[in-house]
């Protein structure tokens, strides 16, 4: 009865409003149907739209026709109206989809349903580092995240191959705009979904000149990912990758060691690199089963065009580049010297520390 009757006062209210600024019926008939036609697909992805304090309803009309959330902004401006979103506009971050229903647009402005928090996830986070980071800035249980990412119905639904295990990877580093409360499964179908819309149409066509799956691209990024601290070492890092995988020779990544343990490691020892796994690139050739964190842009672009150089070994300096070699002698050499920037290093250090 409560449905009905509200149902029953809104339309009161619409036709009052009618007759206010003398609307003729089949105005509003054309509003009803505009508004049933205005429903988006709920897969398209969101768009954030902010509604700034003081804002007119002009204002807020204008600002989601710019960012396609409505495609006939003076229809709807009168739906709004009669829906009284007028006197209750509320300011914030929204995250619409365009194209939305008319009615959940009004809903979400004028009840403040949908106010956004920015959020960042930063590159090369492990799954389990994602989860522990929803949970304390998101408040989005950390087992339900877990799970859903580990979901094979979530996975094909977002278009994921059968072969990846979980959507570890596909979880893209950057900054969102969230509904306040977001659940676990909606927040890893936007995160994956920005994986999707940033991966373009010629990477495709690029996989096929590597013969290389986008699987297996996104774990040879995830690896360049924890290996660089210097950007510029990127498409060198993937050169001797790719140049051991065409080899036949393992990567020995001490990143991989390191996911096999499931937590960070101070540093990665002799006896770390005999660990039981498949991850672990020490014992196993070729790429390890899926990615070990989730890469950002740089690094899937290096994983994608690595540079055309010979490369087959490096090792980091103390400020985090790299020395990169073709024989390994070159590469003893390189080691050496490090060992001395190293030992030059703690010389310098002032005493207690």
């Amino acid at each position: 009865m409560r449905t009905r009757n509200a149902e029953r006062g809104t339309r009161n209210r619409a036709w009052k409003l009618l007759r206010l600024f003398r609307v003729p019926p089949s105005t509003f008939r054309v509003l009803l149907a505009l508004t049933a036609a205005c429903a988006g697909s709920p897969d398209a992805p969101r768009v954030a739209v902010t509604i700034p304090p003081g804002a007119t309803l002009d204002a807020a009309v204008d600002s989601l026709a710019l960012h396609g959330v409505i495609r006939h902004p003076g229809a709807f401006e009168w739906y709004a109206r009669m829906r009284g979103l007028r006197g209750a506009l509320k300011s914030g971050d929204y995250l619409l989809r365009p194209d939305a229903s008319w009615s959940d647009v009004v809903a979400a402005l004028g009840r403040g349903h949908g106010i956004e928090t920015r959020w960042t996830v930063p590159e090369g986070l492990m799954l389990g580092e994602v989860a522990t980071l929803a949970a304390a800035e998101l408040g989005v249980p950390r087992d339900s995240f877990l799970a859903a990412a580990r979901d094979a119905t979530l996975r094909s639904e977002l278009g994921l191959s059968h072969d990846v295990p979980t959507v570890e990877g596909y979880l893209y580093p950057t900054t969102y705009v969230l509904p306040r409360h977001v659940a676990a499964r909606e927040l890893v179908r936007v995160m994956v979904r920005e994986f999707r819309s940033q991966w373009p149409p010629e990477w495709e066509t690029r996989l096929d000149s590597l013969h290389l799956t986008r699987h297996q691209v996104v774990t040879l990024a995830s690896i360049v990912e924890a290996e660089v601290r210097y950007d510029p070492d990127r498409p060198y890092v993937s050169a001797v990758y790719h140049n051991r995988l065409q080899r036949g020779m393992r990567l020995e990544a001490d990143p991989t060691v390191i996911y096999a343990y499931g937590r960070r490691l101070k540093r990665v020892w002799e006896k770390n690199l005999a660990v039981a796994s498949p991850y672990n690139t020490y014992l196993h050739r070729g790429l390890p089963p899926g990615p070990i964190g989730d890469p950002g842009r740089a690094s899937l672009l290096a994983a994608l065009y690595p540079a055309p150089l010979p490369f087959l070994y490096f090792v980091a300096q103390p400020d985090g580049r790299h020395i990169f070699s073709v024989t390994f002698a070159d590469h003893e050499a390189a080691i050496r010297a490090v060992k001395r920037m190293r030992s030059e290093a703690r010389g310098r250090r002032p005493p207690g520390r």
